[in-house]
């Protein structure tokens, strides 16, 4: 495989992870209509972190473990528990916060690097996904250039999560200015029960329900 067929296979396939809506990207949505691109930037900074130690463990074949149906399964329930738990504090802050409060960021960007680091660990669908699809990335990149190939898969994969949830959480920002307080808690409240739906979705998969 050349070069220019190495990035566009990259890319191809990193967009079917990356542009899918997940937790990571409502929550960016939802912290982006007060923070604004910096949300999105510090999301991705964490998304990127874990990311980067679950593809060199995958390369380096430390990360069998990861296939355990045990350890799927402590994945997801703990993810479904966290993903409802912010999804109903969400809720009930917007339904019972003051008018006044909403344009007040209430997170800190270390708060929001926390979030980050959680929404994508326990995100059993991320690590399914490079257990699969992302896999077969690891491969290639391998048989292209060994380690320097995982590299360089990984800043051609890496830029579109930068890209996608910072114009994401820049877009929210904008959107929030635009529609104004009126139509704040509703978003808010909305993306609330998206998040619930993933938690939910989440240990029903790790459990079998």
């Amino acid at each position: 495989m050349d070069l220019f067929s190495f990035v566009v296979t990259v890319i191809i396939l990193t967009a079917s992870g990356a542009l899918a809506p997940g937790p990571l990207f409502f929550a960016t949505i939802t912290h982006g209509t007060k923070h604004g691109a910096k949300s999105g930037l510090i999301f991705s900074i964490a998304h990127t972190v874990v990311e980067f130690l679950l593809i060199m463990l995958l390369a380096l074949g430390l990360l069998t473990v990861a296939s355990e149906p045990i350890v799927k399964m402590v994945i997801g329930l703990i993810g479904g528990i966290v993903l409802i738990a912010f999804g109903t504090i969400q809720i009930r802050n917007s339904i019972i916060g003051n008018p006044e409060d909403l344009n007040k960021p209430k997170a800190s960007y270390r708060h929001l690097f926390i979030l980050g680091l959680a929404f994508t660990g326990l995100n059993p669908y991320f690590i399914l996904w490079w257990l699969t699809v992302g896999a077969q990335l690891i491969i290639i990149a391998l048989e292209f250039a060994a380690l320097i190939g995982v590299l360089f898969m990984f800043i051609c994969h890496v830029w579109m999560d930068y890209v996608w949830l910072t114009g994401a959480a820049y877009f929210a920002k904008k959107g929030t200015n635009i529609m104004g307080l009126k139509w704040y808690k509703p978003l808010l409240i909305v993306f609330g029960v998206i998040l619930i739906y993933f938690g939910i979705t989440f240990i029903i998969s790790a459990t079998g329900f």
